[in-house]
């Protein structure tokens, strides 16, 4: 599968996840207390990485822990961001996972933060989300702690993977494991879920998504 059909099969993924959420997560997450918000208008979670928004810093941080790095895009008023919050980072599963295998950093899709790239060029959160070509909000660009800091690249040309909009949890975890755990190098994404789903079959369990 090559890397377009790789995009539009994410992209389904995502617009799926959105419908599904319209249909049946009002009723699952309806019930569930409101995020914290910082003081930028974005919701917030206690456990995030404090940066000095020098990714490659960040990044060689996470590496010195055997850890890995995801920056979350958002923005203020953002319903999903608020779900995925709501919803995905309240589940003592996904969060252990996350706070285990990652360094999380968070940016505003329009801050005027000045942040550094990993190629070394700073510029404010807004235009580093051009530069990396993130146009709507949630959006995660995953780095691999095996990424090479050294190679001069910027974060668009070092991402390992990236979830554009909001994942419902199943997916969204999976996401994170798919390239905490390697699989990121042998396989795509779309291949790693599938087997996910045949190893529920077969052990006689029905996959739930948003389990």
């Amino acid at each position: 599968m090559g890397e377009i059909r790789l995009r539009a099969f994410i992209a389904g993924v995502a617009v799926a996840s959105v419908v599904f959420f319209g249909l049946t997560a009002r009723g699952i997450a309806e019930n569930l207390p409101e995020p914290k918000v910082g003081d930028n208008g974005l919701h917030t979670q206690s456990w995030f990485h404090e940066s000095f928004l020098d990714l490659a810093d960040d990044l060689a941080e996470a590496k010195a822990e055997g850890k890995h790095l995801a920056v979350i895009f958002e923005q203020r008023g953002c319903p999903y961001c608020r779900e995925m919050h709501r919803v995905n980072l309240t589940r003592p599963s996904i969060v252990d996972y996350l706070k285990e295998h990652y360094y999380v950093v968070q940016l505003d899709l329009w801050g005027a933060r000045e942040v550094t790239d990993f190629d070394g060029e700073a510029m404010e959160e807004r235009a580093l989300a051009r530069k990396w070509r993130v146009t709507y909000t949630p959006t995660i660009s995953f780095f691999s702690n095996e990424v090479d800091l050294a190679s001069g690249e910027d974060g668009r040309e070092l991402e390992t993977a990236r979830m554009p909009g909001y994942f419902k949890p199943f997916h969204f975890l999976s996401m994170f494991q798919y390239v905490a755990e390697g699989d990121w190098k042998e396989q795509h994404f779309q291949k790693f879920i599938q087997a996910k789903f045949d190893e529920l079959k077969e052990a006689g369990k029905t996959p739930e998504v948003w389990e």
